[in-house]
This record gives structure tokens, sequence and C-alpha cells, in this order.
């Protein structure tokens, strides 16, 4: 069976999804698609990802799959289970499996081609996996993109933004895109830009802001509508130190309202304090998970996480560099 994207003109579904009042109103200076949802072409092209050459040695852990109707349901925000990626005969992730509860904070860290982004990105229907499945409130990323995407905001790392709008109507065009009504969203975006300290530069070109605005402003885009989980890639990346710990309330909040983030960071000092349960991903391989204490065992998490993750150097051999 192909399972390739059908062309807009012959997937209802599709259309149906597209069919947004905002494209015209908002965005009529847009000249390219740059930053859009991915092309019929692209997605023909994940979807015809090898499947992963079956390896004994490959943990692919203990995960069963988690019945949509079942009583775990609104105890778990995010449920992945035996996910893969392989992108050639490179496999990215190797058999994840994550259980994310329901108004958590839950950090993953790992170090740089760990598999984060890319575990992410199928975790939120941005990448298509090889071979495994993610359940967002019971309901399958895959099997019903346009429902388990409601429930969604998504900040992908080195995301691209229609950056000729300006941040105001960015964010504006992201609450009309989910079917708000107008005097929502203007009343969301207001709030959304002063809160991130925007509001000054609510009228400039996004294609003006510094690289920390510019990841304030795609918060705020992820935020508008909302949703019961935030999956955040790197978002504290390039901000200042008091704009991070503006949204570092503004994320707790959301968390003790019952909401749920999913946050990756290089920052191991950031998400101790900030998560109360991490995941550490290693060459596509969860190596720990569980609450924080669970997982640093009485060490700091960036010990644990090096002694966990390996590969420290001394520095010998640059006897040269000392003054």
């Amino acid at each position: 069976m192909d399972d390739r994207a059908a062309p807009p003109s012959t997937d209802p579904t599709r259309q149906e999804s597209m069919r947004y009042p905002a494209a015209e109103a908002v965005g009529r200076e847009l000249t390219g698609p740059a930053g859009g949802p991915q092309t019929p072409a692209e997605s023909t092209s994940v979807s015809r990802a090898q499947p992963a050459t079956a390896d004994p040695a490959r943990p692919l852990g203990p995960w069963a799959p988690l019945a949509p109707d079942g009583p775990q349901r609104d105890r778990l925000a995010l449920s992945v289970r035996s996910l893969v990626k392989v992108f050639g005969d490179k496999v990215a992730v190797n058999g994840i499996g994550l259980d994310v509860p329901a108004g958590s904070c839950y950090g993953l860290v790992g170090p740089n081609g760990a598999g984060k982004t890319t575990t992410l990105s199928m975790a939120t229907g941005l990448l298509r996996p090889t071979e495994g499945s993610v359940l967002v409130r019971g309901t399958d990323v895959w099997a019903a993109p346009l429902q388990a995407k409601r429930m969604l905001g998504v900040l992908p790392d080195g995301v691209r933004l229609f950056d000729r709008l300006t941040g105001e109507q960015l964010v504006t065009y992201a609450g009309l895109l989910r079917g708000m009504d107008r005097a929502t969203v203007a009343e969301r975006v207001a709030d959304l830009m002063s809160a991130l300290d925007l509001a000054a530069d609510a009228g400039t070109a996004v294609v003006d802001y510094s690289a920390g605005m510019t990841k304030k402003i795609a918060l705020a885009a992820a935020m508008i509508h909302a949703p019961s989980v935030l999956v955040l890639d790197e978002p504290f990346e390039s901000v200042d130190p008091v704009s991070a710990a503006n949204i570092r309330q503004i994320l707790a909040t959301y968390v003790h309202s019952g909401g749920t983030v999913i946050v990756s960071s290089h920052v191991m000092d950031l998400v101790q304090r900030m998560c109360d349960h991490v995941a550490v991903i290693a060459g596509g391989n969860v190596l720990a998970a569980g609450t924080v204490d669970e997982v640093r065992a009485g060490q700091s998490l960036e010990d644990r996480f090096v002694a966990m993750v390996g590969g420290r150097t001394t520095g010998e051999g640059l006897s040269w560099l000392h003054i």
C-alpha cells in the first residue's frame, strides 16, 4: 500500500485542515513557503524511510502499547513506544520509549547528535518514524494527526518563521490558523507580547529581530492556543537571563495549572531546577529516565550525566595554549 501523502486536491481531510481565513487577512506579504507545512513531496520522502534492520542487541525497552481508552490515558501527556528513525545506514533513534506524566515538566538532556531533536520531531508529527508509535493523551499522532496536534504547542529547534511579518502579525496568524476568533487572538497576542517583553517590538518585522527575540516570538506562537502539552526544543538558547527567568515563571504557572512541558536543553543546572522528570539520551538510546532525583542518584545532574554519557577529556596536548 502506498502511504505517500495525497495531493491537497484529492484529500478532503487535508483540504479542510488548510482552509483558514488568516492566510488572506494576515499573510498577504508572504512570498514563499519558508517555515510552512511539509509539501506532499517532502512527506513522501519521509514516509519512504526503510525499516530498521532487526538487531537483537538493540534495546527496544519493555514498553507495551498503551490502549487509547485505558486507565493511563489521562495520566500520561505523551507516550512514546519503541521509536526508531533510520537515515540511510544511520540509526538516529534506536527504539526509544518514554512516558511523560500529565502536569509535569519533563526534561530531555543529551550530547549533540544524541537524537533529542529527531525524537521530538517524531513525537510532534513533524517527522515520520521508521518504527514505533507516539500517543498524545491517548491519541496516536500519526493515526489521528489533526486531533493530536490540537493538543500540542511546538517550538522546534532552528524554526523557520514567516519573518517578513511583524511579531504581532506572526502570533496573530498562528492563532487564526488554530481556528480561534479574532477577539480572543487579539487579547492573547497582547498578553503574550507583554509577558515576553516584546510589546515595544510588536510592529517590527521578525527578520529584524535578534536571535533571542526570534526564539521568544516563536514561543508565543506555540502558546497562543493554550495547548495542553508544550514541546520546546532548546527554548532558552540565545535568550537573555531576565527573559529566561520570565519564561521559566510562565512555564511553572502553566504546569501548576495542569499543563505539561517537555523541554530539551544542554544546560543541566536549568533542567535540574526547572524539571521534575528527566530522561538522558545518548546515541539514540535512553540511558536513564525518571524523576530528577532518581536519575541524578545523589549527585548533581551534570555529574551524573557526564558519568553516564562519558567522553570527557582532560585537555592534554594543548601545551601551546598555556601562557
